[in-house]
């Protein structure tokens, strides 16, 4: 249920704030949309193999080192 869903999502969030390009994150360049200023989103996986499956957009940025995420939603 939800509960599920909420522990997938932060476990996402912590594993992007240490690598970004973690396996199990299967993080890929999305192109349907930029950020504010232009930038390259990407799509990293919350869920696997789960109807509607999380899914969490974010860029690199402001600042070198961060990263600000620009949603988190249901796959499309």
């Amino acid at each position: 249920g939800l509960k599920k869903r909420y522990k997938a999502v932060i476990k996402t969030l912590r594993l992007l704030s240490e690598n970004p390009k973690h396996p199990s994150l299967q993080t890929h360049p999305y192109y349907s949309i930029v950020g504010p200023n232009g930038e390259k989103v990407f799509e990293a996986y919350a869920e696997q193999r789960t109807p509607a499956a999380y899914r969490v957009f974010f860029y690199y940025g402001p600042h070198k080192g961060e990263i600000t995420i620009f949603a988190i939603t249901p796959h499309p």
